[in-house]
């Protein structure tokens, strides 16, 4: 064992302390083991990997949704010192091979509800060596590929005899793209259990808490905020195989969960259904929100219908992916904050454009730099991305968000926009997420999103992507127009009526998507406000 534990060794230590308190529950095929069933079944499917040529620093790739063999497989991993590359189970055909590619993978587990997609990417994925099917276990395994459970029965429980650094890779995440391709970030075993601990102290973590895992697991907020922080404390781990309101509730009173992360949209769901279920959620003391801020009538909703105590995180998938925290006391006096740095971080606000990069005043818009441990190491075969994000100054490495924002006067980080998607029209900045919180104050606007288009004149215009129920584009260009809170320049001069917004899968907006016209808009709706 290094100095520094790897993955792998936190799920060995839990063991030794707590062999047998429950580790993994999957409903969905009825599985309940505890921290030593798991980990020999982890040591199983190592070898049996193994067994097949998987060797330290080979990639394993993953098209699957949440459940007990993703779990497994990343701790598999993580002991053979093979790099766990997990995809988003929704990707058609062709961002499969291009990931799958881009990693240069050995194998790649999938399901029957992703086995369409990866069939169709399989002829051109020539660095695949073995398929490996999950659901063999219900049904009879392609015949291109090894069933999962016949894998996992063919392996040794002995600890895999691999050497595993502190600073080998764990893993290439990658982006889910709000800006174009996706790019694998790399992330080391340090770098991870770091994170582990951040996340454990942020949440106080104890080994009787009980987390539900709604949100994709192939998500590092999932995996590195909920399920590694849990199973390195010694808690219990529910999965759910993905995310339905009705059944979480359910699940929460089942199992007593205590601990929940969901992006707000969820956090929504989740106390809307409440509202209207009779079920018992009082085991549940802490939600964990991240990917946006909590609007304040959700927040509200949350707190009447679920718990009272909520914690934001503040990060993206480069730095692990939780940076900075807001705790349960910030919730209502800084509504809108991002929090504080977590421990061991730093945050500076800088002029971009300053050369060097020189901080900003306080409540100025700058763009966001965050100094972490828990930094990636670089984005995959990608030298020129990873020199323009990760830049040193003053003998410290800081990671360029993209993100605008600022500090208050008690330190606090506010998240203004994103870098990229600023509008300058007439020579002024408009940020666009302060329009669109005008325009999420209407009752009828369900979605939002606020983008620059080339004009001639005002070298952009402002134009809003809505979707809404029962209002046209005079009405909510009155309702802009009366609102006190937006100066005239930045109010919407077209608006498109949209079925929906682009997203990526933590339920991030693609603008990049709107700017290239791949919006399904409605001609008849598009109207255009003087």
């Amino acid at each position: 064992m290094s100095q520094h534990p790897t993955i792998g060794d936190t799920l060995e230590q839990t063991v030794d302390r707590y062999p047998d308190r429950d580790a993994i529950v999957y409903p969905r095929k009825d599985q309940r083991w505890t921290y030593a069933e798991f980990d020999e079944r982890v040591n199983r499917l190592a070898n049996a990997l193994a067994d097949r040529g998987i060797e330290k620093g080979d990639r394993v790739a993953t098209v699957l949704h949440n459940g007990s063999e993703m779990a497994l497989t990343v701790y598999a991993c993580a002991k053979l010192g093979a790099v766990f590359t997990p995809l988003n189970f929704r990707l058609p055909a062709g961002e499969i091979e291009y990931i799958v590619t881009d990693a240069e993978a050995e194998l790649v587990l999938f399901e029957s509800e992703t086995r369409e997609a990866v069939e169709g990417a399989r002829p051109s994925l020539e660095t695949v060596s073995e398929y490996v099917y999950i659901d063999d276990d219900r049904e009879e395994a392609p015949e291109y590929a090894t069933g999962f459970y016949d894998l996992l029965e063919s392996g040794s429980t002995d600890r895999p005899d691999v050497h595993v650094e502190e600073d080998d890779v764990y893993a290439f995440i990658y982006t889910s793209g709000t800006t174009g391709r996706p790019k694998g970030v790399v992330h080391e075993h340090r770098s991870m259990v770091e994170h582990n601990l951040l996340c454990i102290a942020e949440l106080d973590l104890t080994r009787d808490d009980v987390g539900l895992s709604i949100m994709p697991l192939y998500h590092c907020a999932e995996l590195h905020c909920s399920l590694f922080a849990r199973v390195h404390r010694g808690a219990t781990n529910v999965i759910h195989h993905e995310f339905d309101p009705e059944a979480a509730l359910e699940a929460i009173e089942a199992h007593g969960v205590t601990v929940l992360f969901a992006a707000p949209t969820a956090w929504n769901a989740l106390s809307l259904t409440a509202a209207e279920t009779d079920v018992d959620v009082s085991s549940l003391r802490i939600g964990l929100y991240g990917a946006a801020p909590m609007p304040e009538r959700v927040l509200e909703n949350c707190m009447d219908h679920l718990c009272e105590d909520y914690v934001q995180a503040y990060g993206m998938t480069e730095i692990g992916p939780a940076g900075v925290f807001q705790p349960p006391e910030d919730q209502v006096p800084k509504q809108g904050s991002a929090g504080l740095p977590a421990l061991n971080h730093r945050v500076r606000v800088v002029d971009p454009d300053a050369d060097p990069a020189a901080a900003v005043e306080t409540g100025e818009i700058g763009e966001i730099l965050i100094s972490s441990p828990c930094t990636m190491r670089e984005y995959w075969n990608r030298p020129e991305a990873t020199a323009r994000s990760l830049r040193e100054a003053d003998g410290t490495t800081w990671y360029y968000t993209g993100d605008l924002g600022y500090r208050d006067e008690d330190g606090y980080l506010f998240v203004v926009d994103r870098k990229d998607d600023m509008i300058v029209s007439g020579g002024e900045n408009v940020y666009p997420a302060e329009v669109e919180d005008v325009l999420f104050a209407h009752d009828a606007v369900e979605e939002a999103a606020v983008v620059g288009e080339p004009d001639e004149e005002w070298g952009e215009r402002v134009v809003a992507y809505v979707v809404v129920d029962g209002v046209d584009a005079a009405a909510l260009d009155e309702f802009v127009l009366e609102s006190d809170r937006l100066a005239d320049f930045k109010r919407p001069r077209t608006y498109y009526f949209v079925d929906e917004l682009p997203k990526n899968p933590s339920g991030k907006i693609q603008k990049f998507k709107l700017r290239e016209d791949e919006a399904d808009v409605d001609p008849e709706s598009e109207t255009v406000a003087s």
